[in-house]
């Protein structure tokens, strides 16, 4: 989805209008993640891009886009870019090696 979301509406008031907002993308990105995975795949993953305009977005977190239309909206801005897209994407374990040094961080403490 790219899409340019404006918060100007001629019968709504403008936190009405960034509540459906972010209720659209909701929408989408639940049926998106509800769409059949291919082989070797555990789940989607989503590249995120947000700025007042398509040449001037940068890319954010799947997380962050209701703070960032929740901004866009108190610094008053009258239209802004969002892009989502969707790609599989396969989980990866944390190394072995990280754990057990924390692990003898923590113990060593313990002990002083």
């Amino acid at each position: 989805m790219k899409k340019i979301f404006s918060f100007s509406h001629p019968k709504k008031q403008r936190t009405r209008v960034a509540e459906a907002i972010k209720y659209e993308l909701r929408k989408y990105i639940k049926r998106e993640r509800n769409k059949k995975l291919p082989e070797d795949v555990d789940f989607w993953d989503f590249d995120c891009r947000f700025g007042a305009t398509e040449a001037s977005s940068d890319t954010i977190h799947v997380s962050e886009i209701n703070k960032v239309i929740a901004e866009a909206d108190v610094e008053g801005l009258e239209s802004f870019f969002l892009e989502v897209i969707a790609k599989p994407a396969k989980r990866t374990k944390k190394p072995i090696e990280e754990t057990k040094e924390v692990e003898l961080k923590e113990d060593e403490n313990f002990l002083d």
